[in-house]
């Protein structure tokens, strides 16, 4: 209300009064308050794993056997073997809850910020070290990139996730929410083997791996290793997978829209 010359009142439109208001700030809403935190530790366990992956391990040094082509002395595996299956045990989480186009914008975020967290390495490692600064042999020896294996881990990962989404998806389409297990047993041995099988190939001769005996004996104990890691990790996954489904109410709306699967 505001008063004219001759004192008397003047009403002012809503118009008018929503004009003189200060515009309320817009934002966009989340559809969930849950997803945007496993896309979080989704891309952390891949940076990480990237890290840590740069150290040698060997594991149990008195196991030896031979089978075939493969000779075991030892598990050579890297600093990231406990870590790594975790990306796999959250895509099937994200696949089973969300589905596979929600995991999909998961993965090419995931290789996004792995590629610029890959090139922020070498500007770093090429950028001129302070006098007082004596540790970049061991920045370089730890961040490095190497272009081959770069390419290895970027091309390993975008194959293995991608389809062990497809997979666990398609199984869910023909089995519905019946047989959890057999999709998360089935999407993880297909998308660790192309995972394996792909950064194997790729990474062999930077590791200076020339045989076929060698290489055989990396890929086959890096896919069974990585497997196995997360066959025993499935009771946690069943239990994650369950509470997410439970506690996200559009996943029970969709739940209760669906036909039966026999």
């Amino acid at each position: 209300m505001t008063t004219a010359k001759s004192g008397q009142p003047v009403s002012r439109s809503d118009s008018d009064q929503r004009a003189a208001r200060p515009a309320e700030p817009a934002f966009a809403s989340l559809s969930s308050h849950y997803f945007p935190m496993l896309v979080a530790l989704f891309v952390g366990v891949m940076i990480i794993s990237n890290i840590t992956g740069t150290k040698g391990v060997l594991l149990f040094p008195s196991l030896n056997f031979d089978i075939g082509p493969l000779a075991v002395h030892g598990l050579v595996t890297d600093g990231a073997f406990y870590l790594f299956p975790l990306a796999y045990v959250l895509g099937d989480v994200i696949s089973e809850v969300y589905g596979f186009r929600a995991m999909r914008r998961v993965i090419f975020s995931g290789f996004a910020v792995l590629l610029i967290a890959s090139i922020c390495f070498w500007i770093t490692i090429e950028l001129p070290a302070a006098p007082f600064y004596d540790g970049q042999e061991s920045f370089k020896t730890v961040a490095g990139v190497v272009p081959q294996f770069l390419l290895a881990g970027l091309a390993g990962y975008v194959v293995g996730e991608f389809l062990n989404s497809y997979v666990l998806v398609a199984m869910k389409k023909r089995s519905g929410e019946k047989r959890l297990w057999a999709r998360l047993i089935g999407s993880t041995v297909v998308g660790e083997f192309f995972d394996t099988l792909v950064f194997c190939s790729i990474a062999a001769s930077a590791l200076g791996i020339s045989t076929w005996e060698d290489f055989v004996n990396y890929t086959v104990i890096g896919f069974v290793w990585k497997t196995l890691v997360e066959l025993v990790v499935m009771p946690v996954t069943y239990a994650v997978v369950a509470a997410l489904k439970r506690a996200e109410p559009s996943y029970q709306e969709a739940l209760g829209r669906a036909p039966s699967t026999a």
